[in-house]
């Protein structure tokens, strides 16, 4: 049987792409942030996982205002990256895990959802950007990738709770996958920024540490929050927490946390990063 060992949660902002290909992992700006990842680096090398499953959000690469799909799940047999100008290379494919995939779709559907299904499906920054910064100078990625987009851009947007039930449909169909894999479940994003606006640089961390603080031991306190009351808690693009509540719903065993970085700030944004161990306990 499969097993999904743990959830890594962090930003996806795309200055830190750019910050791995100028080599500033060092520079005192960028430090706190990366060494943020060091225990992550730890988990995944002794875990070793076979598939990471990630909720982010497409920043109008496959999808815009005219056409935004609530949730998307890729069904790709590859990914590859392709993001919207930033400047940043990240030449790698992705690998794909297309009866994996399907069979999450085919279990989120009958959990009442309906994702748009993509066979044919390009990323961004915030899948590469966490990509790069998990397994830092892979040559080749060890993870077969599933990606899942969620709507954080054009309103009206998913609930928490609704994207919280998502996460726990996609985690009740990595349950019931017969394959072996060791899967490992990212949740990218946030935390609190906004780019535009007379809010433009707004952070907020006591809401940001109210997230990190319940992420592992009470997940549903995040869900007391009306997605506009996030968006006014977090800015415009703070909510894209949404992403890291999905994640956290799809972890169904013993959650624990391991590690968790805070750093403000990285080019506006509240940057993150918390590592959950998830052990389910099988009856003999």
């Amino acid at each position: 049987m499969s097993e999904v060992i743990g959830g890594v949660f962090t930003s996806h902002v795309p200055a830190i792409g750019s910050a791995i290909a100028r080599g500033l992992q060092q520079d005192p700006y960028w430090k706190p942030f990366f060494d943020g990842f060091d225990p992550v680096h730890e988990f995944l090398h002794r875990e070793k996982p076979d598939v990471a499953v990630v909720f982010y959000n497409d920043h109008g690469l496959n999808f815009f205002l005219d056409k935004m799909p609530t949730f998307a799940i890729g069904a790709a047999t590859e990914y590859r990256h392709e993001d919207e100008g930033w400047g940043i290379s990240f030449p790698r494919p992705y690998p794909g895990h297309q009866a994996l995939s399907w069979h999450i779709i085919e279990e989120v559907v009958k959990s009442d959802f309906d994702p748009v299904t993509c066979q044919a499906m390009t990323v961004d920054h915030a899948v590469a950007v966490p990509f790069e910064l998990a397994w830092p100078g892979a040559e080749e990625f060890p993870v077969k990738l599933i990606p899942i987009a969620i709507n954080t851009v054009q309103h009206p947007l998913p609930s928490a709770r609704r994207c919280y039930n998502l996460g726990k449909a996609v985690g009740r169909a990595l349950e019931s996958w017969q394959g072996d894999e060791k899967i490992v479940v990212l949740g990218t994003g946030g935390l609190s920024h906004q780019l535009e606006g007379g809010r433009a640089g707004h952070i907020n961390s006591d809401y940001d540490r109210f997230c990190l603080r319940n992420l592992a031991r009470d997940p549903e306190a995040l869900l007391q929050h009306d997605v506009l009351d996030i968006v006014e808690l977090a800015g415009s693009q703070g909510v894209e927490i949404l992403n890291w509540i999905a994640a956290r719903g799809a972890l169904h065993g013993s959650v624990r946390e391991l590690a968790s970085n805070y750093h403000v700030p990285i080019s506006n944004t509240a940057a993150a990063t918390v590592l959950l161990e998830n052990r389910v306990t099988v009856s003999a």
